[in-house]
């Protein structure tokens, strides 16, 4: 896995940082990774995160010999966020198409949990990849699991008084995940205001609406994949409390030809769990599907 593609130079690794402007004005922070002209692989955050949460799979991907977009979804990050609120999945479509249609090369959509939404959601509409990798996100999740997420992140409005508060709120959220030794690395995920207090780094209003009314979107959109013939990768965890045995089940109702990846010891963040099986499932998946060379 480790291994780089002959002719993939180490100015081809580096990551160019871009600015992409989208259909309202807004503008979207990205890395941009690998040969120019390669089949590239377009990296979809879920909510709550930021494009770092991709960087040792771009980094894998790269070395591999593929191109990687990784970019920082509408209101997380170093993206901006809406003023107008804008953060329905038709507004991440968009987002989605003013990144690829500057693209003269096939590409594959990679996309946890509401960037798996979002994936699903841009091929029923008007995006063409040449397959999807969905990372732990089905059209009918668990609603424990959502729950529980959408309470994370409307959890502390009023920020955090220091770095430490901040690394007991995600402990208490994923528990079986050791507690990093390091707790610095937590501040690409949060912001200093004037205050002197530490905010995440997403808008509060991306998880205003209810969850219920996106999957349900997401349903009628995944109804429309098997039409289309995309080959789709499921990589779920096993030990999630999103993706269940019947929500699996339920997603091959609509598309027949799924393929599946159980990751054993991962939860929800499968990436950030076990990260090296899901670079491997992945990479198989590239490999059958949009092979470099």
């Amino acid at each position: 896995m480790s291994s780089v593609s002959p002719g993939v130079t180490a100015q081809a690794q580096q990551a160019r940082l871009r600015r992409i402007v989208s259909r309202d004005q807004l503008v979207l922070v990205a890395e941009d990774l690998g040969p120019d002209a390669a089949p590239a692989v377009i990296l979809l955050h879920g909510g709550g995160q930021t494009r770092h949460s991709w960087s040792g799979a771009a980094r894998v991907l790269a070395q591999r010999g593929y191109r990687v977009i990784n970019f920082d979804a509408r209101g997380h990050g170093e993206s901006e966020w809406s003023e107008t609120g804008a953060y329905s999945l038709d507004d991440r479509v968009a987002d989605l198409e003013a990144i690829v249609e500057g693209l003269d090369q096939p590409f594959v959509l990679v996309g946890a949990s509401l960037g798996g939404a979002t994936s699903i959601h841009a091929a029923a509409r008007s995006i063409q990849p040449a397959g999807i990798v969905l990372v732990d996100i089905v059209p009918h999740p668990e609603s424990e699991g959502i729950s529980r997420i959408v309470t994370f992140m409307r959890a502390n409005p009023d920020g955090f008084a220091t770095l430490d508060e901040a690394v007991d709120a995600v402990a208490a959220y994923n528990p079986e995940r050791p507690r990093p030794r390091d707790p610095s690395g937590l501040m690409r995920n949060l912001r200093l205001r004037e205050d002197g207090r530490l905010y995440w780094h997403w808008d509060p209003r991306i998880v205003a609406s209810r969850p219920q009314d996106l999957h349900a979107l997401v349903r009628q959109s995944a109804a429309q994949l098997a039409g289309t013939g995309l080959p789709v990768l499921l990589v779920r965890g096993l030990k999630s409390d999103v993706v269940s045995d019947a929500g699996v089940a339920a997603f091959r109702e609509l598309v027949p030809d799924l393929e599946v990846a159980d990751v054993g010891g991962a939860g929800h963040m499968v990436a950030g769990d076990r990260n090296d099986a899901f670079n491997d499932a992945v990479m198989a998946f590239l490999d059958r599907h949009l092979p470099v060379g």
